[in-house]
């Protein structure tokens, strides 16, 4: 071989160890993305129900699935950072009844314009979610029993102002939040879902406050010593949660027409749902929007396709209870191999 072919051979072992750290590169980023694992799964349900019905890819259907996920997800943001900061909430379904109850009885009985009746019910969330953080931080409740006296009196409330009955004669324009599809295809309802975990995503992971919360939910006294305002951080990611929990109820109104005294019946648990099996952790410190969403929409498509499928309502509540349990195990055997690991 002469030195001439030499020179031209050198060359090829650093191309092939370029390849590989690019692909080392590639591999490490798609590992650091923390919703890895719920992304994946819901990769394989879509293929799966995909083999089991030729209805489910259809675009028609796909929308339809966005549609019928968007009051869970919009409601599930603020649950996510709750959950995140390690606390609770099982008041979101009924405040979003009562939110959208008092735009219902503002505008039908009160009078007032629907404009005003709508800020009005977002207002009536935001406080609710605000009685929650200082239940918990100045009553030292704790969140679970704070969220679940709030459950009560918020749906208390709805059944009191509505006296049980539905409210229904909204505004078209009202109607159509709910139903308005983009240039005839895409739902309106889902680009706000869209906008609105954009808009979560960039706050919990680029905003100060936003990882504020991830330290209060690792470790409240860390977090404290460290300077963070853990009673006013929690104020506010209550606050948060029930302003958003406002926001699905009156998504919600709007689909349905009317304002249900029943509406959000049970919702709390979904919401808790989409947060875990989108890799939340119940203990706190673990968990990010991207994975909500995916986890809420795990849950559309999984009810979705067992109604493709014909698979009774009942049978579904204890397919998704199984999901659930599954999400939480895989959490648990995390933690316990991080703690190992770590050791």
């Amino acid at each position: 071989m002469t030195v001439t072919d030499q020179k031209s051979e050198a060359p090829q072992p650093t191309a092939k160890r370029d390849d590989r750290s690019l692909f080392d590169s590639v591999w490490s980023r798609i590992r650091a993305f923390e919703a890895i694992g719920p992304l994946v799964s819901l990769i394989i349900l879509v293929v799966l129900l995909s083999f089991l019905s030729p209805y489910f890819l259809e675009v028609n259907n796909l929308f339809n699935v966005f549609q019928q996920i968007t009051v869970l997800a919009i409601i599930a943001l603020g649950a996510t950072m709750v959950i995140i900061s390690g606390g609770i909430d099982l008041s979101v379904g009924s405040v979003a009844a009562l939110s959208g109850m008092i735009a219902g009885v503002s505008f039908g009985q009160w009078n007032l314009p629907m404009g005003v009746a709508l800020a009005l019910s977002i207002v009536v969330g935001a406080v609710a979610g605000l009685a929650n953080g200082a239940l918990i931080v100045y009553g030292k409740v704790p969140p679970f029993v704070a969220t679940l006296a709030m459950l009560s009196v918020a749906r208390g409330l709805t059944l009191v102002i509505s006296n049980g009955q539905p409210v229904s004669g909204f505004p078209d324009w009202f109607r159509e939040i709910g139903t308005f599809d983009l240039f005839g295809v895409v739902p309106a309802v889902v680009i706000v879902v869209v906008l609105l975990f954009a808009a979560g995503w960039f706050y919990m992971r680029y905003r100060p406050e936003g990882r504020d919360i991830y330290a209060v939910g690792g470790s409240e006294e860390v977090a404290r010593l460290s300077g963070v305002n853990v009673g006013r951080l929690k104020l506010r990611v209550y606050a948060m949660a029930g302003t958003l929990a406002a926001v699905g109820g009156v998504v919600l109104t709007s689909r349905l027409n009317s304002a249900q005294p029943t509406a959000g019946s049970g919702l709390e648990l979904d919401v808790i749902a989409a947060v875990v099996i989108g890799g939340a952790s119940l203990s706190g410190g673990v968990g990010t929007a991207i994975g909500t969403l995916i986890g809420a929409l795990i849950i559309g498509v999984l009810r979705n396709g067992l109604n493709l499928l014909d698979v009774s309502s009942f049978w579904q509540q204890v397919v998704i209870g199984l999901v659930i349990a599954a999400a939480v195990m895989v959490d648990t055997l995390g933690r316990r191999n991080r703690r190992r690991s770590g050791d």
